[in-house]
């Protein structure tokens, strides 16, 4: 994988490394990174696999949108720069591959902050309230040839849709939406999503290569890093009961936030509050 990410604030600041979700890209953290920055963090904000310019090498390699995916990237991307003592920020997907981190790779995290998705078996046979499958109806949909179709030909007003409907209290821009829109024209954006969701219900296989990781987190493997959760009291996707409740995953502490009158997307909608967070471990 070639990861593309930007980097900013001061060159020896301590490290976050902020991960967006989906359907998103790095512009989430933009209100994010003036308190960052001026407390002194060094951030750095990769874009997730299908998204903007990172680039799969391989032609032949399964673009596989699975967690253990995600969070080998993550932990590959800390590697690759070699990164220590990071907080990881995690929004949505981002928050799911900050948890594989925590869980199988820690010796580089100093804490989470995890945004929007709670911490959970992998197994897709686990139980799913009647609630929560209606809220997350559009990952059923991509099952679909017309669920396919829409991510490749209709994506735009698909996730602007999603937007509108996750977070019914914010009144995002055009603008704003755009920018982060054109992260999607990636080639591969289509194909991991639909693998992403068919994987996480069990109807697709996985990469092969990430056998091993899946095995580590079916249990699931708990976090070993502290860790703090932020939760929109209005998101639409991720229900608010997804992240009560989790205490005994997290070996080194967990603490829960709900955000009222914030739906799924904190970072944008809850800047100033969302870097309070981060900073509260760095």
């Amino acid at each position: 994988m070639d990861t593309a990410y930007a980097v900013s604030g001061p060159e020896t600041g301590r490290p976050v490394v902020a991960v967006h979700g989906w359907p998103d890209d790095i512009h989430c953290w933009d209100g994010v990174l003036p308190a960052l920055h001026t407390a002194g963090c060094r951030v750095y904000r990769p874009y997730l696999r299908g998204f903007g310019p990172t680039r799969f090498r391989d032609p032949a390699r399964p673009r596989s949108g699975q967690i253990a995916a995600l969070g080998s990237d993550l932990g590959e991307f800390l590697d690759a720069l070699d990164l220590a003592d990071v907080v990881l920020a995690g929004h949505d997907w981002g928050a799911r591959a900050a948890y594989v981190v925590g869980a199988l790779w820690p010796e580089r995290v100093r804490a989470i902050a995890a945004l929007s998705a709670g911490y959970a078996t992998h197994r897709p046979d686990a139980p799913l309230p009647y609630a929560l499958a209606q809220a997350y109806w559009y990952e059923w949909f991509v099952a679909t040839g017309r669920g396919r179709r829409a991510m490749v030909q209709d994506r735009r007003a698909f996730c602007h849709y999603l937007w509108r409907a996750w977070s019914p209290g914010w009144d995002f821009s055009q603008e704003e939406f755009d920018a982060t829109a054109a992260a999607w024209d990636n080639d591969d954006w289509a194909d991991v999503t639909v693998h992403a969701y068919l994987h996480r219900w069990g109807e697709a296989p996985g990469d092969p290569a990430y056998d091993t990781v899946e095995e580590r987190l079916a249990a699931p493997a708990p976090i070993q890093v502290p860790t703090i959760v932020l939760h929109g009291a209005e998101d639409a996707d991720n229900l608010l009961g997804t992240t009560a409740g989790k205490q005994q995953l997290f070996a080194d502490g967990y603490t829960r936030q709900v955000l009222g009158g914030v739906g799924h997307f904190p970072p944008r909608e809850a800047p100033e509050f969302t870097a309070e967070a981060i900073l509260s471990l760095c």
